[in-house]
């Protein structure tokens, strides 16, 4: 597939084209049934979510004519609550089940070459679904993951030595989260001698887990001592599930009552599950700055990223699992949808239906260069922009390999200045730094643009972890941090704080322990997936703030200007 994908993708377009060709959608840019590249793209505009949003509105009410696919719209899969602040409503059909099983099938084959003997034991993997919606017109709306576990392709799946779950079905189904978290610890717990790997989607979900057992793990140690489940379990189908494999077992209680109980978490996972070869979970992208905090909990196990993948389209494997985080590439599989990439100039002019974009086809994306992938579908998405900046790496035979950059997003901005995410990180990453000599590093992080204050300044919450409170850093080491933040941002930024004065200090508010698993609960409680979840890192929803500002135990502010020179503006 990979030898030969650009004549896939030719023959993968011209098939989507062709059962379409009829949608109402496709023949308003009268293509006339052709099939070919050129037409396609000489016809059909590139778009964005808000381009369909009429079309998806009328299919969510109920209308059942061929508007965007000739198969019928089976549901609509929810994208992550925090992207670009709305929740998005995909289009899927049923076949694309069978294009994601495809692409779950090849997770392990590829793995087992990096890590042998995975056969031979179990994977802890915490897993979540969400109680789904209903559109006004009767299609179920929910998570890609939602959709997934609760198909027939997974609560059927064929018996796979190299693929079974500690966690039950019954748990991983159980719409309710404190129970579905407690009996995949507990089956976690039970079996922990046998777990070889553990994964949740993205890291931060991994680390909920273990601070999920930092909070009750005298409890779970009381169930395996006496054999007898949590009252608060009571989920009927759960209680009748675990009830079959929990027996008392006071050594295995008193083991974990003890690892619990011990101050020092570091390397907890590898002390609890001591035959873990590895942690799968995405530390890519925002995720990245888990990644510390993972090492402390794990000792230093490998991160596996192994999918890209999101609502609208799964994309691609990772080919090698193992590597570094930051050396992370995915292969783009050419039979999953038809792909085309928009080179990324972040200073050029915005795209207009007067100018349009010169796309490139995955075949001709050149090494080194970013670009903004669009993708046409099975499903109805036609020439659809997906926000992802992917930066290109190499080939796996004509198959570009990507890594991925970042979302197309601007996150703070007060004056002329533009911070996106990636900045961001970076800067956090930098100022971070200077925790390091008092054991102390940043576990969550999130950002707002402050313009109640003349100037207006960016606000940083901090959640620390510190690991040795007699040396927790002091007020001025803090107030350096912030510095050090200013003085990763972008020329824009520094010059609208030394010329223009139009920015001030920036603010670093450190908050409780604790506190963004009360921000994600507040998310969760308001439709959130537990699965997509990812903390924004940037908020401006006046709860979220409040919550954010009660928990706040001290703020530190610049204490300098950064350095900027007209010389260095570009």
């Amino acid at each position: 597939m990979t030898r030969n994908a650009d004549t896939v993708q030719e023959r993968l377009l011209a098939e989507i084209l062709a059962r379409n060709a009829e949608v109402e959608y496709v023949k308003r840019f009268e293509l006339g049934g052709a099939t070919d590249r050129e037409t396609f793209k000489s016809k059909l505009p590139v778009i964005a979510y808000e381009d369909l949003q009429p079309e998806i509105q009328r299919i969510a009410n109920g209308d059942r004519s061929p508007i965007l696919s000739a198969h019928p719209i089976s549901e609509f899969l929810t994208s992550s609550g925090t992207s670009a602040g709305e929740r998005k409503l995909m289009p899927t059909i049923k076949e694309e089940l069978d294009r994601r099983q495809l692409l779950y099938s090849l997770l392990m084959p590829v793995m087992n070459l990096y890590v042998p003997g995975l056969d031979k034991g179990k994977g802890l993997y915490f897993l979540f679904i969400k109680s789904e919606t209903k559109t006004p017109g009767g299609l179920l709306a929910r998570p890609v993951l939602t959709s997934y576990y609760k198909s027939e392709h997974f609560k059927t799946r064929p018996y796979d030595p190299y693929n079974v779950y500690t966690s039950p079905n019954e748990a991983i189904l159980c719409a309710d989260s404190f129970q579905s978290m407690y009996t995949q610890m507990l089956c976690g717990l039970l079996e922990r001698k046998q777990v070889l790997r553990l994964g949740a989607v993205f890291a931060s979900g991994l680390l909920r887990a273990i601070r999920f057992l930092q909070l009750n793990g005298r409890q779970l140690a009381d169930d395996i001592r006496t054999g007898t489940l949590n009252p608060k379990i009571t989920d009927p189908s759960l209680v009748d599930c675990i009830s079959k494999i929990l027996k008392p077992d006071i050594e295995l209680s008193e083991f974990i009552s003890g690892e619990c109980s011990n101050e020092n978490w570091e390397g907890i996972i590898t002390r609890i599950w001591p035959n873990t070869k590895y942690l799968d979970v995405i530390v890519t992208g925002a995720m990245a700055q888990y990644i510390p905090t993972l090492d402390y909990y794990s000792g230093g196990l490998p991160l596996a990223c192994t999918m890209y993948a999101s609502s609208e389209c799964y994309f691609g494997l990772n080919l090698n699992p193992m590597c570094k985080p930051s050396e992370v590439s995915y292969t783009i599989m050419p039979n999953m949808a038809y792909f085309e990439f928009l080179p990324h100039e972040p200073n050029s002019a915005a795209l207009s239906r007067d100018s349009p974009p010169q796309l490139v086809d995955l075949s001709d994306v050149e090494v080194g260069k970013e670009y903004e992938l669009v993708i046409t579908t099975y499903a109805g998405l036609y020439r659809y922009r997906v926000g992802d900046i992917l930066r290109v790496t190499g080939f796996h035979n004509s198959a570009p390999q990507f890594h991925f950059v970042r979302r197309k997003n601007v996150l703070l901005s007060i004056d002329s200045d533009k911070t996106d995410e990636a900045e961001l990180q970076k800067a956090v990453e930098n100022a971070s730094q200077l925790l390091s000599k008092f054991n102390t590093s940043v576990v969550e992080y999130t950002s707002y643009a402050d313009t109640a204050t003349i100037p207006g300044h960016y606000v940083i919450y901090w959640e620390l972890l510190v690991k040795d409170s007699e040396n927790s850093p002091n007020d001025d080491v803090l107030s350096q941090c912030c510095l050090a933040m200013e003085e990763s941002l972008n020329s824009v930024y520094r010059q609208c704080r030394v010329e223009c004065n139009s920015i001030g200090p920036l603010e670093i508010r450190v908050v409780k322990s604790g506190t963004f698993e009360e921000l994600m609960d507040y998310a969760i409680s308001r439709g959130a997936s537990i699965n997509q979840y990812k903390v924004p890192r940037c908020v401006n929803f006046t709860p979220i703030m409040e919550l954010l500002d009660s928990r706040v135990v001290s703020a530190h502010f610049s204490p300098a200007l950064p350095p900027w020179t007209p010389e260095k503006r570009r």
